[in-house]
């Protein structure tokens, strides 16, 4: 059974950066024909989830175009852990913020999220 557990400030002020970190138990890299990328995702108040970035590993980190200019997305394989940081925040990056694992099966099209966080809520406010 895989576990993610989100980790950060609750509260950032405008133009700093947020910065998650995710705890991850139970987890593998790969299993069989599956490669695992380890994702973030965020839903703002009142709106739909939006994929923000994943990483498998150092080479392997692909971000959204919208918010790649101010993401980035690391892990430290010692912790079992990956970070994200968004830089330059504004009100508008408030959000509950999830990790989650993404499943993609070799040779396919198949990518599935088959693990989430349970979820922190961030708010950008002075």
């Amino acid at each position: 059974q895989v576990q993610l557990q989100e980790s950060g400030p609750g509260l950032v002020k405008p133009s700093q950066t947020l910065s998650l970190t995710c705890t991850v138990s139970g987890g593998s890299d790969t299993a069989g024909a599956y490669y695992y990328y380890w994702t973030w995702i965020r839903q703002p108040p009142g709106k739909g989830l939006e994929w923000i970035g994943y990483i498998h590993d150092s080479v392997n980190v692909y971000y959204s175009p919208s918010l790649k200019s101010r993401t980035s997305i690391s892990r430290d394989t010692s912790k079992n852990q990956f970070t994200l940081q968004l830089s330059s925040v504004t009100p508008e990056d408030t959000a509950v913020y999830y990790c989650a694992r993404t499943a993609y099966r070799v040779g396919s099209n198949y990518y599935a999220i088959d693990y989430w966080g349970k979820g922190t809520l961030v708010t950008v406010s002075s």
